[in-house]
């Protein structure tokens, strides 16, 4: 009797961890996306560029200095 109640005792011992829960079901999250907006500072700067370069060109002063007056040699004449 002994042994039977100790097998019993083991079996149901073992059974129950078997059967104990179901499948893990392991499922993630999905990773947000998250996208960079465009700088608001990007459409002005070709604009910002071009009012540049038209200012060299057309605001650029004079660097050159003036001719140096010919000079005349009386001795030969």
């Amino acid at each position: 009797m002994k042994k039977l109640v100790a097998s019993v005792l083991a079996l149901s011992v073992f059974t129950s961890a078997a059967m104990a829960g179901g499948p893990v079901v392991v499922v993630e999250e999905p990773t947000p996306v998250v996208e960079e907006q465009s700088g608001s500072s990007g459409g002005i700067l070709p604009l910002l560029l071009v009012g540049i370069a038209l200012c060299v060109a057309l605001c650029g002063g004079d660097d050159d200095e003036p001719a140096p007056a010919p000079v005349v040699d009386t001795a030969n004449q």
